[in-house]
């Protein structure tokens, strides 16, 4: 699918932060109950909820496991990739429409005993993530441009080719500080899809969908 044609049908769904308020009130939870649990700030959640500020996907996945839902149920092109994924056919995900919002490709799959979730983060200029902390570890790895990365208050400006390694758990956040988008590599060990919790769980729809990327990416190599 070309970029613009994944732009419409996105631009045609409902708005992510929409999805996320009803299932909080579904729950009865409060903006503050969402925050604590996923180690935010209340007024972030506020934003989310509202689309003025779009959550990174790590902090979406922990607003998501507070509210007891799989990622899936917000960003439902969000498929595990097949072994070997072709840039061509992998979708463009975006937790906002327009064009110029940050999107991701995954790049990973996911197999009985897999503890890998992997990215390739398409940046847009000026583009802050909120600051986090969550398990695991994680690496960037700067393909095009250049981001600054915040790593508990020392930041490092990582250009095309460098790359920074850290334990998750320390408060980090990313900024593109420049006028064109940046191209990451982004791995980590956080489940950050849910696949691993829906396998376990056998939630319905997940395993489908792995399948169905299987199944595209055997025929296109026919």
């Amino acid at each position: 699918m070309t970029e613009s044609g994944q732009d419409n049908e996105q631009a045609e769904r409902p708005a992510i932060g929409g999805k996320l308020r009803a299932r909080r009130r579904e729950l009865k939870l409060t903006l503050r109950d969402v925050a604590e649990g996923a180690g935010l700030s209340t007024g972030f959640i506020s934003q989310a909820e509202r689309d003025i500020a779009v959550p990174s996907l790590t902090s979406l996945h922990n607003i998501c496991r507070v509210l007891q839902m799989p990622v899936q149920a917000v960003l439902p092109d969000a498929i595990p990739a097949p072994e070997a994924s072709r840039r061509a056919e992998r979708p463009l995900l975006k937790l906002k429409a327009e064009s110029s919002a940050t999107g991701y490709e995954r790049v990973s799959t996911t197999f009985p005993g897999s503890t890998l979730s992997s990215v390739i983060i398409h940046e847009a200029p000026g583009y802050r993530s909120e600051p986090q902390t969550h398990e695991g570890e994680e690496l960037f790895f700067i393909l095009e441009g250049s981001v600054t990365v915040e790593l508990e208050g020392e930041q490092f400006v990582l250009e095309a080719g460098d790359s920074l390694h850290f334990s998750s758990r320390r408060l980090h956040s990313t900024w593109n500080h420049t006028d064109t988008t940046a191209t990451i590599m982004h791995t980590c060990t956080m489940d950050v899809f849910g696949d691993r919790i829906a396998a376990e769980a056998d939630v319905p729809g997940v395993h489908a969908g792995h399948e169905e990327a299987r199944v595209a990416a055997a025929e296109a190599g026919k």
